[in-house]
This record gives structure tokens, C-alpha cells and sequence, in this order.
């Protein structure tokens, strides 16, 4: 159990994430004794600039835990350097190094991740740049680069912690390790656990041990603050520019109760131009209504993921196998649009597949995003 000292402090941590979003909350004051957000730090453990005096988590002895912070410093413009086999932010036109996969995505270019089903929502592989066409606010638009690779994916793992998922958690926590195990080994994933406040138990790592001791980092207790969970989250993958393609799982048995943020501020915060995909499991019970599965449908769909209510705690393992597959199968569309001096405003998405031999395809990718200077951005 957490001390008190620690329940303040990741509070306050959170608080000066939503403060970077200009959000006002009832945390409280920051105290001038803790370290910024923001602070410099190297590799992994600090790319969403947690603080300076936030332990990372072990698997043989968990440290305090920390809120997901933002860092209102750094720049998401900025591009880094990638390795090899990693999906780099920004890149020059060039060829590919020693042949291995880098994608040229320009400045002014929209990077697409998309899932194509049949008719009998069967995943569809193998399709080709011509047989794909995209749309922006019903203007055609012309694909500039296409790839259908397994790519590096930073994953944020968002898991209920109220107490209503106490005896559902061991089984949750193991149908998400199977999900982590089926990843690329370059992934980056971090965990973060959540009831009214979001906790980060593990920042981005590959290491599976580390993993599963956040997961298992259990207090259920309190309410659901999902949209500031979901909110910190997004956050937390905006400010670690490493990999482009980016994926949020969020899992819960109940509604928002708690939340600053409200559900069209967090879809919005998903809907930026590198926003992630995002996929939802709706646990039925008592605390999960009616309005709560709709608005988790709203939250994936609008960034081309789906939101999946299973009847039992028994298909959670299938479901999030089925995630793992579709990550991997997605395919990479980028188009820059051709009116760059477009009002900066809302621009919606669609993107249409037809190939011989199918009757039907459905294309799954972001309903729209908001351009980089469009108000609120």
C-alpha cells in the first residue's frame, strides 16, 4: 500500500500534466519542493518527462509509484534519431538505410494507420497502394507514401483500478501479458493503473518482467476517473517521439465518475495529427451502463480502434490476442493535404479500399484530426 507522502505526490505529478493542457483541477498547489516535470533524463525512463525524483518500477521491488506527467518543454516537432527497424517521427527523402524499413514521413504530411476487414470482419492482408483511397473533408487526396510492415509500436496500457475490478484483475493482468508477448520485441510499452488518479507503474520498457510486476501493482479502491487516465495517457505518448505509431489499450468494468476532463476534450486530445489508435475492453457489470460502453465506442472508433464488451472474463485473453493481430496488420498511408492553407480547423477522415475478389472492405483508421494550429490544439 502506498504511503501518504505518495498519494499527494502523484497527484500533484498529474496535476502538472493537466496544468500543461491549460486544464483547471482540485488537486491542489504544487508544493515549490517538487521537482518540475519536465526534468532532462535519458532513454526510455524519461521520454514523457516524469520527474527527476520518480523511481522507475522493478520487477523485484517495486518502487513509489508516479502519475503521468507532460512535459510542456519539449518539442513534438522535434525529430529524434531512430534505430534500426524503428518508425522515426521525421525523416528526409532519401533511400532506405542498409534496407531496412524507414518511413519518410514529411512535415506536412497525415500519417495513417488502418485495418481492412471483409464482410465477415475477417482481417485482410496483402492489398496495394492503388487499391486505397483517401479523403480529407470530402476532397481526394493523393497517397504520398504506403508500407504494410510490422513496425515498432509504443503501447500505453491503461487498466482500471477501482475497487469493482479487484477479483477481476489477476485475469486481466495475464490476457495483457499475452498481448505484450505477441508484440514486436522493439515495442515500447508502459502501464499505467488508475481509479481517481492515474498511476504510471511502469514507463516505457520492452522488458516483460518489469511489465507484469506494474500490472500486478493492485489497490482497487475509489472511483473511475477514465477520461484523465485516458487524457495523461495520450500525453504520455505525444511527448516520447521515438516511434510514430502509437496505440492506447484501456480496460475497465465502469463509467467515468471522477474526471476533469470531459469525453469530448479527451477525444480530442487523441484526434492530433499523431494521435494513437486506441482499443477498449468494457467489462459488463454493475458500474458499466449503457452511456459508458458509448462513449468507449466513441473513444476507439474515432481513432480507427474498436471497443470490445465480452460477456465473461474468459474471452479477455482472445480479445486482446485479436488487438496484438491487428496492430501488427495495419497498414501505413500518408497524404499530404492538398489545400495546406486550409482553415485550422477539425478536417474529417475516410479512407476506402477495393480490391478484386471482395465485395465489401472496411477501412478502420481516425475519423479526423485537428491540424497542428487549429484552436485548442
Amino acid at each position: 500500500m502506498r504511503s501518504a507522502a505518495s498519494w499527494g505526490f502523484t497527484a500533484k505529478l498529474f496535476w502538472t500534466a493537466l496544468f500543461a493542457l491549460g486544464i483547471s483541477t482540485a488537486f491542489g498547489q504544487v508544493p515549490a519542493s517538487t521537482t518540475p516535470v519536465g526534468s532532462s533524463g535519458s532513454g526510455q525512463q524519461s521520454q514523457a518527462a516524469q520527474g527527476a525524483n520518480t523511481p522507475s518500477a522493478t520487477a523485484q521491488n517495486p518502487q513509489p509509484r508516479a502519475a503521468v506527467p507532460a512535459n510542456p518543454t519539449q518539442s513534438n516537432d522535434q525529430a529524434q534519431p531512430s534505430e534500426p527497424g524503428q518508425e522515426p517521427t521525421a525523416q528526409p527523402s532519401g533511400s532506405d538505410d542498409q534496407g531496412m524499413f524507414v518511413f519518410k514521413k514529411q512535415v506536412e504530411e497525415v500519417v495513417l494507420h488502418a485495418t481492412v476487414v471483409d464482410d465477415e470482419q475477417h482481417l485482410v492482408t496483402g492489398l496495394t497502394q492503388g487499391d486505397f483511397s483517401v479523403f480529407e473533408s470530402g476532397a481526394p487526396q493523393t497517397i504520398t507514401s504506403f508500407r504494410h510492415e510490422d513496425v515498432p509500436v509504443e503501447i500505453g496500457i491503461v487498466v482500471d483500478n477501482s475497487g469493482s475490478m479487484r477479483e477481476k484483475r489477476e485475469q486481466v493482468s495475464q490476457a495483457v501479458l499475452n498481448l505484450i508477448r505477441a508484440s514486436n520485441s522493439q515495442d515500447q510499452v508502459f502501464v499505467v493503473n488508475f481509479g481517481q488518479n492515474p498511476y504510471l507503474d511502469q514507463d516505457f520498457t520492452s522488458d516483460v518482467n518489469l511489465l507484469q510486476a506494474a500490472l500486478h501493482q493492485v489497490s482497487a479502491r475509489g472511483s473511475t476517473a477514465l477520461y484523465d487516465a485516458i487524457t495523461a495517457s495520450a500525453i504520455h505518448l505525444e511527448h516520447n517521439p521515438r516511434l510514430n505509431k502509437k496505440v492506447l489499450l484501456v480496460i475497465t468494468d465502469g463509467q467515468d465518475n471522477m474526471s476533469q476532463e470531459s469525453l469530448q476534450e479527451t477525444l480530442r486530445r487523441l484526434q492530433q495529427p499523431d494521435g494513437p489508435t486506441l482499443y477498449a475492453i468494457g467489462l459488463l457489470g454493475s458500474g458499466l451502463q449503457s452511456q459508458g460502453r458509448d462513449a468507449l465506442r466513441e473513444l476507439a472508433s474515432g481513432t480507427g480502434g474498436v471497443a470490445y464488451f465480452p460477456d465473461s472474463l474468459d474471452q479477455v485473453d482472445n480479445i486482446t490476442r485479436t488487438v496484438a493481430h491487428d496492430i501488427r496488420s495495419q497498414y501505413i498511408i500518408a497524404f499530404k493535404p492538398k489545400n495546406q492553407n486550409i482553415k485550422p480547423e477539425y478536417q474529417t477522415l475516410k479512407v476506402e479500399a477495393h480490391a478484386p475478389g471482395y465485395t465489401q472492405l472496411l477501412v478502420r483508421t481516425r475519423s479526423g484530426y485537428y491540424p497542428p494550429h487549429a484552436p485548442g490544439h
